[in-house]
């Protein structure tokens, strides 16, 4: 069974109109600095070396977020050294980091490909400047492919863009050019997610109130298709329901969510799935799922106090694991 680490970095510099994910910008209620969350991290990452029964080292590890790269190359750094003086790393294995085009440089991705981070995933979105706004994203098109190229000439020979489709206001010519776009970098993987207007977002709100038009499923199942059929005509091959790579350009990590692995989540609000160790809490003989404590400070004050930020463990009958499988 395959080993995975996924840490969720939970700041963003704004909040995106159709973001519900776990962040917090700063100044929002439940933040803790940088500096205080590095310090839980590498304690959550202590703790998950005594409570994970694991076969091995991590195979794959993903920060996701949330903005990584708002740590800097150094916070980076330093949480892939924590990883490695905690778990260990298997050799060969992928790592991956998120990234905005407006938070890297070609000194970020020198740093980190010297730190040992071999995979990046950068938010493209869109190559079309109003679909950008209607996403309140602060990147400008051409940065997304400047950082593309940045991270290639770095040394990187695994990156990722990650596009939306269907945002109101994007049209047929609007996603041509984002896909256009995204295979004229040269990067070997492409993600493709339909937007999802979820409740209590500002884009939710706007929808609304009429100021923008509601999503239409139609069109998401159309523009899928555009998607599949222009990347699968540019070679790369469809292997996940949004992923596309050129052949052995699979994400790792995503296969160990498909191929039923084990996952540790580190960070605020983080999930996992993993087998515990005996004497760990919620030990049983199969698999267990994890889910931390959502806010921040709730987390960091955890670990600092000795304690656990897990909020909710599910253990996981066979059946339970079966049935994901199939799903």
């Amino acid at each position: 069974m395959s080993n995975g680490l996924y840490i969720h970095v939970p700041f963003c510099s704004t909040r995106c109109g159709y973001c519900d994910f776990n962040t917090y910008t700063p100044g929002e209620e439940g933040t803790s600095s940088t500096a205080t969350y590095l310090d839980a991290l590498e304690r959550e990452l202590d703790r998950a070396a005594a409570d994970w029964d694991r076969t091995g080292p991590p195979e794959t590890v993903f920060l996701g977020g949330g903005t990584p790269s708002l740590l800097g190359a150094d916070g980076l750094s330093r949480i892939l050294r924590a990883v490695k003086n905690s778990l260990g790393l298997a050799p060969g294995a992928e790592v991956t980091t998120e990234s905005n085009p407006e938070s890297t440089s070609p000194e970020f991705f020198d740093t980190l490909l010297e730190a040992g981070y071999n995979r990046i995933s950068l938010g493209m979105q869109s190559a079309a400047g109003h679909v950008l706004k209607v996403l309140e994203r602060a990147h400008t098109p051409g940065r997304a492919t400047d950082a593309a190229a940045e991270a290639l000439a770095a040394g990187f020979e695994h990156v990722n863009l990650d596009l939306i489709y269907g945002t109101p206001t994007e049209t047929d010519d609007d996603l041509r050019l984002t896909l256009d776009t995204a295979l004229s970098t040269g990067v070997d993987h492409i993600s493709a997610y339909s937007l999802i207007v979820e409740d209590g977002t500002a884009m939710a709100r706007k929808v609304r109130k009429g100021l923008l038009p509601a999503p239409d499923e139609d069109v998401y199942a159309d523009r899928y298709e555009m998607i599949d059929t222009a990347l699968q005509d540019a070679g790369m091959q469809w292997y996940e329901v949004s992923n596309w790579s050129k052949p052995g350009g699979e994400c790792e990590h995503n296969l160990v969510y498909w191929r039923s692995g084990q996952w540790w989540g580190a960070g605020p609000g983080a999930h996992g799935c993993v087998r515990l160790a005996p004497g760990a809490e919620g030990h049983h003989d199969g698999l267990t799922r994890l889910v931390n404590a959502k806010l921040p400070r709730r987390y960091a004050e955890a670990l600092e106090a000795g304690k656990s930020p897990v909020a909710t463990v599910e253990q996981l009958s066979g059946a339970d694991v079966h049935t994901e499988r199939i799903m």
